[in-house]
């Protein structure tokens, strides 16, 4: 066992799976292997990646959470999201 937030702790793929079942997995059944990924694949790419509301980012969706993020930027003058760090490094000089 580690402790929070190495990579021996597993909660967040935890709560995934948990979320996964309780949402889709319980309330279907599949036919066809096929059909199965299919509709996961839809579920994660669908909903979970894009509206459901995370914990992480004050209760937003991740869609919402980037356009704000976006658009912070974009009012910030900042390009390339590192706002006072020079556009381009010469690292082969080095």
């Amino acid at each position: 066992m580690g402790s929070v937030g190495d990579c021996f702790d597993n909660a967040m793929c935890e709560s995934f799976f948990a979320t996964l079942e309780c949402e889709l997995l319980d309330r279907h059944r599949f036919p066809t292997q096929a059909e199965a990924r299919v509709t996961v694949f839809d579920f994660i790419e669908g909903w979970y990646n894009t509206q459901r509301r995370h914990s992480a980012l004050d209760y937003e969706s991740p869609m919402s959470y980037e356009r704000r993020h976006e658009n912070a930027l974009a009012a910030s003058g900042s390009e390339n999201g590192f706002a006072g760090c020079p556009q381009s490094l010469d690292l082969g000089s080095a």
